[in-house]
């Protein structure tokens, strides 16, 4: 991986579509990864799952988070704690999100 900079402004970092009304900025080093996510109201996070250990937090709006099984309304300044190989979905709400996750290792279809 190359050098990174110390300093990144995310405005600058191009976005990129993950779901409709979601898409995605991605910071990376070769060990942990920084994702911003900005959602659109009603936007939908389909159930997945992935190998990366998943941490965030909520930076706006509100979301209906479930993870494993386990229902829980997100709301700004929230974090959240996914490990790998766990079924999570979210559903936004009428004014949209934004969330930071952090994952290890990054996540290759993300790079």
């Amino acid at each position: 991986m190359a050098t990174l900079p110390n300093f990144v402004d995310w405005d600058a970092i191009p976005a990129r579509p993950l779901f409709p009304g979601v898409s995605i900025r991605v910071f990376s080093s070769a060990q942990v990864m920084l994702s911003l996510v900005d959602m659109a109201p009603g936007a939908v996070i389909p159930s997945h799952q992935h190998p990366h250990e998943q941490l965030g937090i909520w930076l706006r709006g509100e979301a209906a988070a479930v993870v494993r099984g386990t229902r829980h309304t997100l709301h700004a300044s929230e974090s959240y704690y996914i490990p790998g190989d766990t079924p999570h979905s979210f559903t936004i709400g009428t004014e949209g999100a934004q969330a930071l996750d952090v994952f290890n290792p990054p996540r290759e279809d993300y790079l």
